[in-house]
Formats: structure tokens, sequence, C-alpha cells
């Protein structure tokens, strides 16, 4: 079973969290065979909202950067990919569309 981790804290300055919100639009059209889950934080505070997906033997990326409000179907695209990719290794991230931009980590399995 494969793991999409929300930050619930992030938000930018002056702002309330989003992270509930993507965690929400995520659940709507979500394949099976993943959870969704928040914490309080994933350490990336100065690039609200940020996530990562994993699963057990894979790799597993962070992204930073994720706008609820428009990029739920690329992290869904990217549940997808990762689920699909061998040891979970994305090779041609750019049906990501502009999720692929926000990847700042990959942690070899």
């Amino acid at each position: 079973m494969d793991c999409i981790t929300i930050c619930a804290t992030c938000a930018a300055p002056g702002q309330a969290p989003e992270g509930a919100a993507l965690a929400d639009a995520l659940c709507k059209g979500l394949r099976d065979g993943v959870v969704v889950r928040l914490v309080d934080c994933l350490n990336v505070c100065h690039s609200p909202v940020a996530l990562s997906i994993r699963g057990a033997g894979k790799t597993a990326y962070l992204f930073a950067g994720v706008d609820p409000a428009t990029q739920a179907a690329e992290v869904r695209k990217l549940a997808d990919l990762y689920a699909a990719a061998p040891g979970g290794e994305i090779t041609d991230a750019r049906p990501l569309g502009q999720l692929r931009h926000g990847l700042i980590g990959r942690i070899p399995a």
C-alpha cells in the first residue's frame, strides 16, 4: 500500500493551513491502494504545502509548493505513476505537470 503524507500545518505567512483541503481534494478520485494521511509537519515550512509519497520497499519522494486548489489532479497522477513504477522509480515526470517542479527530494528504498 502506498501512502501520501501531507503536512497539515503548512501555511503561507498570515494564511490558514491548506493541507487538509489538499487531502480532501485528493480523496475524490484517488485510486485504490493509496492511503492519505495528515501529519503536523514535514519541515518544509518555507514552501507550503508539502507532501511525500512512499511505499514499502520503494523510493520515496518529497514535494513542496503544492497548491491544493490547482494541483490535486497532478498528485493523483503521481499516485498512479508511482504505483506503476518498479520500485517507485519514476523515470519520466513530465505527466505530473507543474508538480514535477516541486520535487525537493528523493529517498532511495
